[in-house]
């Protein structure tokens, strides 16, 4: 018998609490809007409606939510990331973009508008699923953005993302060797890199079970690709070019030091939305 989806989603959103998921009814609407294909919208309007769930689809929607439980990525259940105005696939391989980064990227964004050349250059070293290149390419089409990134897993989920992206170069390789014929003429830099100390497992069970560790741990202090970073970034920017790093709420102070000692002016930490410090900007001197 069709159950309502009213009465269907407060189940869901009981049953994913209980199993401490972080915001179980939006998880409940999003886990059911994939199964009807419907926006999130979509299903509250329909959930008010009082619209009925068929046996199929309550049956689909049951499997996701018993995965959602076991604290499988959410993302990797609908196979999408929503990042500024984009729609990501993302999966297993490959780091799920976060809330946080979309406010790093307008550092870059920012600086290639107010670019007085025709077709500023940007690179994101160490992309991921392709989220920081593809928002710059798409939201400053005039620039001219190149992306690298070292892991094939990660690199195939790019390559689906920014596949057709006219203004956009992608690269399988090491951030720290990428793009040697662009040295000197960069305009900016941006790296959302992996951050997280050696020893500091993150107590998420979707980070730490889910997301790649090549793409979470930086090291002992989690800051040695930040370090690689710096001087490449150096060699890459011409002067007066812009770097951006994201990074973790306590990182600021070393990343400004480890910057300031590598030649770089003007080293400022930035906060996000919550407050907490989340990026920190340097011009090549």
């Amino acid at each position: 018998m069709p159950e309502n989806i009213s009465a269907r989603l407060r189940a869901v959103a009981q049953q994913l609490a209980e199993a401490g998921v972080p915001d179980p009814l939006v998880d409940a609407e999003l886990l059911l809007g994939h199964v009807l294909g419907l926006s999130r919208g979509g299903v509250q309007a329909a959930a008010l409606r009082g619209d009925a769930l068929s046996e199929a689809d309550a049956a689909r929607l049951a499997g996701l939510v018993e995965r959602r439980a076991a604290r499988t990525p959410l993302q990797h259940l609908t196979g999408v990331a929503a990042f500024r105005q984009l729609e990501l696939a993302v999966g297993p391989g490959v780091f799920v973009p976060r809330p946080e980064t979309e406010t790093v990227v307008q550092f870059a964004i920012d600086a290639l508008l107010e670019s007085a050349v025709p077709a500023p250059v940007a690179i994101d070293l160490g992309t991921g699923s392709g989220a920081i290149a593809l928002a710059m390419a798409t939201e400053v089409p005039h620039a001219r953005v190149f992306a690298v990134e070292r892991s094939a897993e990660a690199h195939a989920w790019a390559a689906r993302n920014t596949a057709g992206t006219a203004n956009l170069t992608l690269v399988h390789g090491d951030l720290a060797t990428a793009f040697d014929e662009l040295s000197g003429g960069v305009d900016v830099v941006i790296s959302n890199p992996p951050y997280v100390p050696d020893d500091a497992v993150p107590r998420d069970p979707e980070v730490r079970l889910h997301d790649p560790a090549q793409a979470l741990y930086g090291g002992a202090d989690g800051l040695d690709v930040v370090r690689v970073i710096s001087r490449r970034a150096a060699q890459l920017l011409h002067p007066g070019g812009l770097l951006v790093l994201e990074h973790g709420e306590l990182q600021g102070d070393a990343i400004r030091g480890i910057l300031s000692a590598d030649g770089w002016r003007a080293a400022a930490t930035h906060q996000d939305l919550t407050r907490r410090d989340r990026a920190t900007t340097a011009l090549r001197g």
